[in-house]
């Protein structure tokens, strides 16, 4: 999805967008939310870093070295591979909500297209997580900015392949990301670097893009959307965040499980929905998207939401 501001130890995490995120269910607000003397503290490693525990350390390990982690995405990508012929076929197929098309039974004559979110769909960000890891550190704009600067993030897995076939068939590839649009050079020569087709600049729709006719909310999607479903038919939408596929208007664990209940049909058909372990906007949830909340409060709101089947 897109990526995110993420708290010392808690979450440690990190995607998509910074100065890009105006409001967020995934990440504090910027480094305002922090004391100055506090974020220099957090971004010096501890001494005894080796003895300390973070939330996310089990998440980014499996990303980078499970092979469950590349079974899982290469899952996806064949199933939705599989499915993409029967897609182009249908003349009446389409992945966006009906809220969203603002063309509503008028796209068959339309250019079919795939929307793919980057960071954790297509890009994986796990080093950057990894180097928060280290540095007992949090998510923060600059290093965020630096990171993909360094365009190292290497592909997830399957999806080179999938977007290859998909372009082969006359499927454009547009990259809806929550990277903010002054990152769109540096992302878009990461993705070519990694063998993601890229038929022009302007299949890149960052945080910031304009979307005539829609004032978007926060870090959300659906202008964005909207505005790719007006030239395209859209046969698939991938992401790692339930907000890349629908607008999440209220992120409370209920308002979440209602989306689902509603949209549960369209994953494994027109939503393909890739594992990301590491950050997301269900974390937020559970503590009221309280960001300003002590990092032992939000870490005892956590451990209150298990589920330990006790009589």
């Amino acid at each position: 999805m897109r990526h995110s501001m993420f708290a010392v130890s808690l979450l440690a995490a990190a995607l998509s967008l910074a100065a890009c995120k105006p409001a967020s269910f995934t990440a504090p607000q910027g480094d305002a939310s922090i004391p100055e003397a506090t974020a220099a503290a957090q971004a010096k490693p501890a001494a005894d870093a080796a003895t300390l525990a973070d939330d996310n350390l089990n998440a980014v390990l499996w990303v980078q070295a499970s092979a469950e982690y590349r079974a899982a995405a290469e899952t996806v990508y064949r199933a939705a591979a599989d499915t993409l012929d029967l897609a182009l076929k249908e003349r009446h197929w389409d992945a966006l909500v009906p809220t969203e098309r603002d063309n509503a039974g008028n796209t068959a004559h339309l250019k079919p297209a795939v929307i793919m979110d980057v960071d954790e769909t297509v890009l994986d960000n796990s080093p950057y997580q990894a180097r928060l890891i280290r540095d007992q550190a949090q998510y923060s704009d600059p290093t965020w900015d630096l990171w993909v600067a360094e365009k190292k993030a290497k592909a997830v897995p399957g999806v080179v392949e999938f977007a290859k076939a998909a372009a082969a068939k006359g499927v454009t590839i547009l990259y809806l990301s929550n990277r903010a649009v002054h990152l769109k050079d540096a992302t878009i020569a990461n993705l070519e670097a990694v063998g993601m087709p890229v038929a022009s600049d302007d299949v890149f729709l960052g945080l910031g893009t304009v979307v005539p006719g829609c004032d978007q909310s926060g870090s959300e999607k659906n202008c964005r959307r909207r505005l790719a479903g007006r030239e395209y038919r859209v046969l698939m939408q991938f992401g790692d965040q339930l907000g890349d596929f629908v607008e999440v208007v209220a992120n409370t664990p209920q308002d979440r499980a209602g989306l689902l209940d509603e949209y549960g049909d369209w994953f494994g058909e027109r939503w393909w929905m890739l594992p990301n372990p590491t950050y997301g906007g269900w974390e937020p949830a559970l503590f009221n998207n309280d960001w300003a909340l002590p990092t032992p409060e939000r870490r005892q709101i956590k451990r209150e939401a298990l589920d330990f089947a006790d009589q």
